[in-house]
């Protein structure tokens, strides 16, 4: 009788797993499931709903109660994958001595995990996390969720909206650009567009981003050392990771994201955040195993340097375990989230970065995850 293995995708910052349509792990969870029936596994793939900026503990709950209520009916091997700061989830997890829930033991089913993987992860924190700390910062964070979930909904935003936000990224450096009440109405006008109880769920899902927003120091360089200094991997799990480098903005991205207005003016989101990730301090870069320098210079060519993001996460801050891929990409594509509108059902991008990142390689990555979730099921 074949073991039953439990595979969980565990969302990352704004994970909206529970907005109807609106799928954040959509195109991942059906290759993987697909891809792990193909090799004959008995396995259970399912998608965490998350609070989407409560800290790490407690989103670590949310991810036990889910697997309370789904694999305590036997005693098969658990997997977790989890895209950006869910990779922080999943490690808080299988931590030995973790206690996240005064509800439910987490032990029984910690001691259950064999393989953990990790996608873009902020291991050592992120400086994107330093400037959403900030009173406009949190503000442009929601707005930035806002837009994510309206292009997964409708396949891109109004040109009206993408040229006035446009506009206040251009004057990202001048405090008169910070203008509250033109979020305000970026915010109407977007929402305004969801059907009556979409609009509803939307709502309420950036008002608990508004409610709670503990994970933003968690994420900073210096608010990660302190999560490391606490969470320790637990012998018998296997961790792997993939790391995503995108292209730095410049006129070649500006070219490869086309001559279409709105992908020009996403692109300009693009270059802000990018310009805010790469300010990582070289004193929280972490050092690199043999193994993990060798796997970033095949795949880049030469090894990243301390610049070097996918947008949102340094990419040197994303390697844990075993470096199972580099690829050139977002901090979205890996997951699905690019450009390639003919590919059914579609893929669609908000992040336009010009990476060049399609579905030939998205298949390759989530493949070589599915090896290595499965290793000790290959025959020997």
């Amino acid at each position: 009788m074949s073991v039953k293995h439990h595979v969980y995708l565990v969302p990352g910052f704004f994970g909206f797993t529970n907005l109807g349509e609106l799928l954040y792990f959509g195109h991942a969870y059906e290759f993987l499931k697909q891809d792990l029936a193909r090799r004959g596994i008995d396995a259970e793939v399912v998608t965490i709903v998350s609070h989407p900026t409560a800290s790490i503990r407690q989103r670590t709950a949310d991810l036990l109660k889910a697997v309370s209520e789904t694999a305590s009916g036997d005693d098969g091997p658990i997997h977790l994958v989890g895209h950006s700061t869910g990779g922080l989830d999943a490690r808080l997890f299988v931590s030995p001595g973790a206690q996240v829930s005064d509800a439910l033991e987490l032990e029984p089913f910690a001691r259950r995990v064999r393989s953990v993987v990790t996608l873009s992860a902020p291991h050592a924190g992120t400086p994107l996390a330093t400037f959403f700390l900030g009173l406009f910062g949190q503000q442009l964070l929601k707005l930035l969720s806002l837009f994510t979930m309206y292009v997964l909904r409708f396949g891109r935003l109004p040109l009206s909206v993408v040229f006035r936000f446009g506009h206040l990224m251009a004057r990202a450096d001048d405090q008169l650009g910070w203008k509250a009440t033109l979020l305000d109405q970026l915010f109407d006008q977007l929402l305004g567009d969801f059907s009556s109880e979409r609009r509803d769920a939307v709502t309420k899902f950036l008002w608990d981003v508004g409610r709670d927003t503990s994970l933003i120091p968690q994420l900073t360089p210096e608010g990660i050392d302190l999560f490391n200094g606490g969470t320790h991997d637990r012998p018998g799990v296997r961790y792997g990771s993939v790391v995503t480098q995108a292209r730095p903005p410049s006129l070649r991205t500006r070219l490869a994201a086309g001559l279409d207005p709105y992908a020009q003016l996403t692109h300009t989101i693009y270059a802000f955040v990018y310009g805010q990730t790469q300010r990582m301090p070289l004193t929280q870069l972490p050092l690199h195993t043999p193994a993990q320098t060798a796997a970033l210079v095949q795949a880049y060519g030469a090894m990243p340097g301390p610049t070097a993001c996918d947008g949102i996460v340094p990419t040197r801050s994303q390697v844990y375990g075993r470096v199972l891929a580099a690829v050139r990409a977002d901090h979205l594509d890996a997951i699905g989230h690019f450009d390639q509108p003919a590919h059914q059902p579609p893929h669609v991008d908000w992040l336009i970065s010009g990476s060049g990142f399609r579905r030939p390689q998205f298949e390759a990555m989530w493949k070589t995850i599915g090896d290595f979730l499965m290793e000790e099921e290959a025959p020997r």
